[in-house]
Order: structure tokens, then sequence, then C-alpha cells
């Protein structure tokens, strides 16, 4: 269950609720019982290792980018000669 973060309009507290996503979005204030809105917050959630998106597809692998070079040293050279 996600846990969302509300702001009371009336007090100005501001706490962490439990909630299934279905619930509606408007939970009541602990300190004063005033209705609270909820706000918009960073997430935790982050990818890492090799795999994704931006490490593993983006970029041209290693080998692939020495071969390039290697076959551009070779055009060089015989255009030299």
């Amino acid at each position: 269950m996600p846990i969302y973060e509300y702001s009371c309009k009336s007090c100005g507290k501001q706490f962490e609720c439990m909630q299934k996503i279905s619930e509606p979005p408007v939970a009541p204030c602990p300190k004063c019982g005033a209705t609270a809105d909820r706000m918009i917050s960073h997430t935790s959630f982050t990818l890492k290792g090799s795999g994704w998106y931006k490490d593993g597809y983006s970029k041209e692998k290693k080998t692939e980018v020495k071969a390039k070079a290697e076959v551009k040293a070779e055009v060089k050279a015989k255009d030299k000669t």
C-alpha cells in the first residue's frame, strides 16, 4: 500500500497516510480534523544497474566503438600510401 503525504488547509500540519490507490485522496487532519490536500512528493524509486535504457541501450558498446576506430585508422593509413 502506498504512503501519501498530506498538508492541512487550516493548521498547516503535514502528515503521511497509508492508503489504497482506490481510496479517495482526502484525509482528515489528525491535529484539527479539517480537510487536508494530498501533496506531490519526490519518490525514492530509482533504476540502477546495467540493462536499463539509460545504460544498456542508448550508447554503443565499447567493442563496437573500438572496431569503428580501428577501421577509420586503417582507411586513413591506406589513403596516405
